[in-house]
């Protein structure tokens, strides 16, 4: 519907050799519960990344072709590594393998320690550095679905570098596009800033909690209402993926 030709492929079969991440545009790890989250969310599919495909993936992402994180997709890129993903420097440590180096940002237990299903809206970040989403002025209306979406900063100073670099790419809005202040349920999990989604500097990684495949046809609104798809997001970043 987005325009691509998608093609599910497990890791099992890109370990195997059967697939390889250079014979594909594009690259989307979708939510759902990876190794049933034993681990937390994402750690286990974290560490397939790093100790498998490290250099392969750091190769494709170096290439400029797009990658999706959402929700537990989103957790696996950050806790890889690969989002916010500053520098040159860390993409080439990246190629030697997995380190034990500390994250600036991570997705913690949400605010009120509790599951949220609920849906929210969201706005793309104006100047994000991920500028295929830039075109996408309406908002967007979709469901989150997690435990652990509270995105934090390390301290004062990750944050302002974020917002300094541009790799916010979604936050948490009201109906009226108004930023949410933190206010719950518009803010479901209490992240800092009220930031759903962030992006790397190159702007072809691209990670957020909410679930913009829940909502590709108006049928799927509970509220009845049209507009504000999330099939926008994905025909963005198949249209970079085509380019």
């Amino acid at each position: 519907m987005a325009g691509g030709s998608p093609r599910i492929v497990h890791i099992n079969q890109l370990r195997a050799g059967t697939f390889r991440f250079s014979e594909f545009g594009m690259l989307v790890l979708p939510g759902g519960f990876s190794y049933g989250d034993a681990l937390g969310a994402g750690v286990r599919q974290a560490l397939d990344l790093q100790v498998f495909f490290h250099a392969e993936l750091a190769e494709f992402i170096e290439s400029g072709k797009p990658v999706l994180g959402i929700c537990n997709g989103f957790q696996t890129l950050v806790r890889a590594g690969l989002l916010p993903g500053y520098g040159k420097e860390r993409a080439a440590r990246a190629k030697q393998g997995p380190s034990k180096g500390n994250r600036e940002v991570t997705l913690t237990y949400n605010a009120r320690s509790k599951f949220e299903c609920r849906w929210v809206h969201l706005a793309v970040e104006p100047e994000t550095k991920a500028d295929c989403l830039i075109q996408l002025e309406e908002l967007a209306f979709c469901p989150v679905a997690h435990g652990e979406g509270n995105f934090q900063v390390s301290d004062d100073r990750t944050l302002k570098q974020l917002e300094k670099d541009n790799l916010v790419a979604f936050r948490y809005v009201d109906a009226r596009g108004e930023r949410a202040g933190g206010r719950y349920p518009i803010n479901p999990n209490g992240s800092v800033a009220d930031i759903a989604g962030i992006c790397n500097p190159a702007g072809n990684v691209i990670g957020l909690m909410p679930h913009p495949e829940d909502h590709i046809e108006s049928i799927q609104n509970p509220l009845g209402g049209s507009g504000r798809l999330g099939l926008s997001l994905f025909r963005a970043i198949v249209s970079r993926a085509s380019s």
